[in-house]
């Protein structure tokens, strides 16, 4: 005889027979239930590794309010894949990628005076200036050092701002690895001599950021932003993305659950605590094993443009599930979704970790 227990009142999506078992990985959904609800007039930004890119276009296809700090030029509105070479209308702050938590921290405290802003500017051989911070911001870099300088001020000026009237603050986690100067401690992008600059042994420093590190880094900067507009919530994803490389010695497959298995638990431990930061799982839509890897490409890297819409339409339709009828699907937003995100080469131009492929032998 069957009595009452915690389990005989739980909805059929908490049992693996129900949810999962002989479904097709098109067919499992629902694994969102938001906390709250996001609507088209509330000022979105977005920030992160390169999936968080795919956020964004998503969001401003499908009429929300997503904000864009550096819009681009007059005579590159028009030149989708310009704008994109360059950085402009990627995230909402032109930035580059940031890939971790330690990153997004500096770039917050350096828009609020909280540490000093760094004078680091690598010269090529060729007398062009780059910004070791965003690297890949000008594919041909600046023409002077203070030009480099003046376009990272008018980022910091630009962050700032935005952040006092953003309403939803959208976090891509992406990387536990990163590379740190010795001396000043400050935190890149990408590896220098990769992407630009030179490396130096004496001067960049290996870092694989533990658990403790991201989670008091990113509860930082969550208060930090909340003390900014104290109306601001919080949504953190993580990128089904693996690694491009490791340099941390292990395989680059365990490297990469171990990094992801961090920000998730990261991402999940901030969304329990704190009532204004939900979590999506983008990650485990893409990346977990029933859905069979179907939304990779060959490589098994790349995520294929199938992959992202399923991935944005599951956001969109948990949304309507919890907060009311489904939001109008645009006519544009699978070909938007498809032409620019989905574009291999448009990608991998605004993804400076995908270039350490270049480095195999």
């Amino acid at each position: 005889m069957k009595t009452d227990n915690p389990y005989t009142s739980l909805p059929d999506n908490a049992f693996w027979k129900t949810a999962v078992a002989g479904r097709k990985p098109r067919e499992i959904t629902g694994l969102w239930t938001p906390k709250f609800e996001i609507k088209k007039d509330q000022v979105i930004a977005t920030a992160g590794s390169c999936f968080a890119q795919h956020i964004g276009r998503a969001l401003k296809a499908r009429g929300y309010a997503w904000h864009d700090s550096e819009p681009a030029p007059l005579l590159m509105h028009f030149n989708q894949e310009k704008c994109h070479l360059f950085n402009y209308g990627v995230f909402t702050f032109r930035t580059g990628n940031i890939y971790t938590v330690a990153l997004l921290k500096q770039w917050l405290d350096w828009s609020l005076g909280k540490s000093v802003l760094p004078d680091e500017i690598w010269q090529s051989p060729d007398k062009r200036y780059y910004d070791l911070f965003r690297p890949n911001i000008e594919p041909n870099g600046f023409k002077s050092a203070e030009e480099a300088l003046k376009s990272r001020q008018s980022t910091l000026k630009a962050m700032k701002s935005s952040l006092a009237k953003t309403d939803l603050f959208i976090f891509t986690l992406g990387l536990t690895e990163a590379w740190v100067n010795r001396q000043a401690h400050s935190v890149y992008p990408i590896c220098p001599g990769t992407l630009a600059g030179e490396f130096d042994p004496t001067q960049h420093q290996f870092k694989n950021f533990n658990f403790l590190e991201i989670y008091t880094a990113l509860t930082e900067v969550l208060d930090t932003l909340k003390s900014i507009n104290p109306h601001m919530r919080f949504l953190l994803t993580v990128s089904p993305v693996p690694l491009t490389a490791t340099a941390s010695g292990e395989h680059v497959v365990t490297a990469t659950l171990h990094s992801k298995s961090i920000l998730r638990a990261v991402a999940g431990e901030l969304k329990a605590s704190r009532a204004d930061t939900d979590y999506f799982p983008s990650y485990e839509i893409i990346s977990a094993f029933p859905f069979k890897g179907v939304f990779y490409a060959e490589n098994m890297r790349n995520v294929q443009p199938q992959g992202v819409n399923f991935v944005m339409n599951s956001f969109f339709n948990c949304q309507a599930r919890v907060f009311g009828e489904p939001i109008a699907n645009p006519t544009t937003v699978n070909h938007q979704a498809t032409t620019h995100s989905g574009s291999q080469k448009m990608t991998d131009e605004v993804c400076e970790d995908a270039l350490l492929d270049a480095f195999k032998k």
